[in-house]
């Protein structure tokens, strides 16, 4: 029998890698220069912990050997890292259109 969260379990840290890793260090980084407005360190707050909780559900999902609870967890930390995406990046925008 295959399992079904296979592909889960190759593209899931890969998403949340380059979705929710690498997008929560740009925007620290722009904060920390001094590049936005200091509003956005706001956003940080709680999309920091988002992204933290995604890569936590990720490499259990990914460890998990029941491919359901696997699949449960891979999808929700996607979940959380759109989330996260769409707090901080569309967040950061709304508030530089807002300021400029």
């Amino acid at each position: 029998m295959t399992d079904p969260a296979r592909g889960l379990r190759w593209y899931a840290p890969l998403a949340v890698l380059f979705f929710g890793v690498l997008p929560a260090v740009m925007v620290s980084l722009l904060v920390l220069r001094g590049n936005t407005p200091s509003q956005v360190g706001y956003l940080l707050i709680v999309g920091i912990p988002l992204v933290v909780v995604a890569v936590l559900q990720t490499i259990r999902g990914v460890l998990e050997k029941d491919p359901v609870e696997a699949s449960r967890r891979l999808n929700l930390g996607m979940a959380l890292v759109a989330g996260a995406d769409v707090l901080l990046l569309g967040g950061n925008a709304l508030i530089r259109m807002s300021v400029s």
